[in-house]
């Protein structure tokens, strides 16, 4: 048992130089010079008169704070830890094994986190999230699908202590959906999520089909950014169709038994987007056409387009060979992405929310192609 203890302490302590190349990678030194320039400008009785600037310095103040006190605990995790396995070395005790080597797992699954964090650079990275499913050609068997990546995704964004709002939801005709949107909020949301936008491919044994048959369904996950609303984005009157109606029911408790519900089509480009989940009509009506300015700007931004008004349209595919990703229930368990090839066989763990490795191998690669 002690050998065990001394091959823990010698990983803990190459870990180290790990953690110092972290704080580099993260920039913590200057982080730490940024955070006190912003706190100055907090003590000008001038910075309050701007409510809206004002909140925006002191959220950023706060990103900034979390992610220096994010690295000074794991570093401070590790030399606890070295200390915990050269006590029980020195003690000859084995009681404090289990421990360390608990730690040591531990200390490597936040280094590799933050690690994954440095990657999320991009300009809205750090922006909530709002996610859309949309069930393929199928019927009842590709909209229970929908719901099931819809469980999926909740779940995973409650595991890492995310903000998970029901937004939209739409019926399936027997079961499922036929659409439904979540805002997921907390930093990096948008980072993290982004990766999962595309088509998914369920392969199993439908419980809708008597036959007891094989079945192949799609179903499309939509990631935005939650844009702030600065102006810039113009939509006019005209060019929008606002239609009120009674919720939809599976939503649980979420969901308002009225007229308030709202949807918005984007005549120009034919995009579709609902709130029911506000207080009131005008509350959802605010909400739905933020993400339809939040749309508009995705698609500007992905599409590389000078103005909003070069959106030529919505194509939507969901259906064979589009697909990112593909979840296997029989002959055999598997969830495949076809972009970095990272599987894991633990299928029902995946449906649970645990897709951080999909997640994290996407990240990479697409790291590994700015290089």
């Amino acid at each position: 048992m002690i050998i065990q203890l001394e091959d823990a302490k010698y990983k803990l302590t190459n870990m180290r130089a790990d953690i110092a190349e972290l704080a580099s990678a993260l920039r913590i030194d200057q982080l730490k010079a940024e955070i006190a320039e912003d706190e100055k400008t907090t003590t000008d009785p001038e910075f309050w008169n701007d409510a809206e600037n004002s909140s925006r310095v002191l959220q950023k103040i706060k990103q900034k704070k979390d992610r220096v006190a994010g690295w000074e605990a794991l570093r401070d995790k590790l030399e606890d830890a070295i200390v915990l396995a050269e006590m029980g070395i020195e003690e000859n005790d084995e009681s404090v094994v289990h421990e360390v080597e608990s730690e040591l797992r531990d200390i490597e699954k936040e280094e590799e986190r933050q690690r994954i964090e440095v990657l999320l650079s991009g300009e809205y990275d750090r922006n909530n999230a709002i996610v859309s499913f949309h069930p393929g050609a199928g019927g009842t068997e590709a909209q229970d699908w929908a719901l099931m990546l819809y469980r999926m995704y909740t779940r995973w964004g409650e595991k890492h202590g995310y903000n998970v709002k029901l937004v939209d939801w739409l019926d399936g005709e027997e079961a499922g959906i036929k659409s439904a949107t979540i805002m997921v909020s907390g930093t990096n949301a948008y980072g993290y999520l982004k990766s999962e936008a595309g088509v998914h491919r369920l392969v199993r044994v439908s419980p809708f089909d008597a036959s007891g048959r094989r079945h192949t369904s799609f179903a499309s996950v939509e990631v935005m950014p939650e844009f702030e609303d600065d102006g810039k984005i113009e939509i006019r009157d005209e060019d929008l169709e606002i239609t009120a109606h009674r919720s939809s029911g599976a939503g649980g408790q979420h969901i308002n038994k009225t007229d308030s519900a709202i949807r918005i089509t984007h005549i120009p480009t034919g995009i579709v987007v609902g709130c029911q989940t506000e207080r009131s009509q005008l509350q959802n009506k605010e909400t739905a056409l933020k993400m339809l300015k939040s749309k508009l700007m995705e698609i500007k931004e992905r599409e590389n387009l000078a103005r909003i008004e070069d959106i030529q349209g919505v194509k939507n595919n969901i259906e064979w060979g589009s697909q990112i990703r593909s979840y296997v229930f029989m002959p055999y368990t598997l969830a495949k992405d076809n972009r970095t090839g990272y599987e894991d066989g633990n299928i029902t763990a995946v449906m649970d929310g645990e897709i951080d490795g999909f997640i994290n191998a996407y990240l990479k690669m697409m790291a590994g192609k700015k290089q």
